[in-house]
């Protein structure tokens, strides 16, 4: 069912600004809904401005606007529970992932590379300490590996690897010593992570795992499947010279966030040819939802309050096999998030030595947030959409720098109702 109200806005008290008379307007809704968006001919009907419920009246939404003086129009639609989801014909999805496979093939991983920046890259003899403060002040949360002795990149150290690590060490006693970390190379731990995941030959010896990376040349879709098939957050975009690659060059580490960019910057202008991109989120099988919201989900939807130990939030990133974790407090609405490139603020003050267990996450999170970490950092880490908010736009605000997953929340309350990822948008664009 879909509510609608067109009345002529009536003028408030007002104030001037640059040259402007703005009128303060309370618009309410007191017929329900789940979601309820406001839009007028004062912002040009070109933004739906969610409205917010009214505490201890379910039924009552309202949203206060500054309006310019004049007469104007509004429309206030609400979106009820047995609403009639839009739908798509299988032609038109398959047509529209069509014309991005096109896309990506014909465009290169070179045109990845920004005109100018740095890309970082560790020793695979460095100790594990020593990485973990080097990741730390660099704000990046992970690195290809470099080994002089065979002269080639043979890996890339990342979140997950800090979180096995300090879990693996944190077993054998309370607390982990800085000796033990001083004690340990990347490259043994790399050895021990083979073993672990059972990954030997014959003779019980580690099989090395062959670096995933990709040649300025390689097309935009065989990278971004690279990424998907191998299930990691980056991989490095190599050049050598030499046809039996010695010598080679790290120019930059190809990720989802960037490749989603190229595709937004493509199709903004032309998006009728993907119909796709109209769709609200919620009436497309994308992301991971709170049961009995939205679509169903084969994995469970991981959620801690900020009391939760930080040793709690690593398993469960773990466990979950997730990259992040909502933050909620006791109506579950949103607070902060954690994922798994928060570990190495732990790097500061040495916190990882404390107990892990007597350590809270929002502790853990404080210890990331100082007032030396940019604005533009802080900003990007609980990046939210609604239900209702269209694949395009979704697909914008995640190809932004350092945005990696987005919270759904309900409007006004702020409920966390699912979280959508880089990787959930690549599944369903290439199929």
């Amino acid at each position: 069912m879909f509510a609608s109200d067109m009345n002529p806005a009536r003028d408030a008290g007002g104030v001037t600004t640059a040259g402007m008379v703005l009128f303060t307007i309370q618009f309410t809704w007191p017929h329900g809904g789940r979601s309820v968006f406001l839009s007028g001919s004062f912002n040009r009907w070109t933004e739906l401005v969610p409205m917010s419920q009214v505490e201890g009246c379910p039924n009552v939404f309202q949203a206060i606007c500054a309006v310019p003086h004049g007469c104007h129009e509004h429309r206030i639609s609400a979106v009820t529970l047995n609403q009639a989801m839009p739908r798509i014909s299988e032609e038109d999805v398959q047509a529209s992932r069509h014309h991005i496979s096109v896309f990506l093939a014909a465009h290169t991983a070179y045109e990845l590379l920004p005109e100018s920046g740095k890309v970082v890259a560790l020793d695979v003899d460095l100790p594990v300490k020593q990485a973990f403060h080097i990741l730390s002040e660099q704000g990046i949360p992970m690195a290809p590996l470099w080994d002089f002795c065979k002269g080639k990149f043979v890996g890339v150290i990342t979140p997950l690897d800090f979180i096995l690590i300090l879990r693996e060490l944190g077993n054998h006693g309370s607390n982990l010593t800085e000796e033990e970390l001083e004690t340990h190379t990347i490259s043994a731990w790399k050895e021990i992570k083979a073993y672990m995941n059972g990954k030997v030959d014959g003779n019980g010896r580690p099989i090395p795992r062959h670096l995933i990376y990709a040649g300025p040349c390689d097309n935009l879709k065989d990278v971004a499947l690279k990424i998907l098939q191998n299930g990691v957050a980056i991989i490095p975009v190599i050049h050598s010279s030499s046809e039996d690659g010695s010598f080679p060059q790290l120019l930059h580490l190809a990720s989802l966030s960037g490749i989603l960019k190229c595709i937004c910057r493509f199709f903004k202008h032309c998006s009728g040819s993907l119909p796709i991109l109209q769709l609200p989120i919620y009436a497309i099988p994308l992301g991971t939802w709170v049961p009995r919201i939205g679509e169903s989900s084969s994995r469970p939807f991981a959620m801690l309050r900020h009391t939760a130990s930080l040793s709690s939030a690593l398993n469960m990133l773990i466990q979950a096999q997730v990259s992040s974790i909502p933050i909620v407090d006791d109506n579950d609405s949103l607070v902060d998030i954690y994922c798994r490139s928060d570990i190495t603020a732990l790097a500061k003050g040495r916190a990882y030595t404390h107990n892990l267990n007597e350590m809270t996450v929002y502790q853990a999170l404080q210890l990331g947030q100082d007032s030396n970490t940019p604005y533009e950092t802080r900003s990007q880490r609980c990046q939210m959409c609604l239900r209702t908010d269209t694949l395009l736009k979704v697909m914008e605000q995640l190809a932004n720098p350092g945005v990696r997953r987005l919270v759904i929340v309900e409007a006004g309350s702020n409920r966390v109702e699912g979280i959508i990822s880089l990787t959930d948008i690549f599944k369903f664009l290439l199929g």
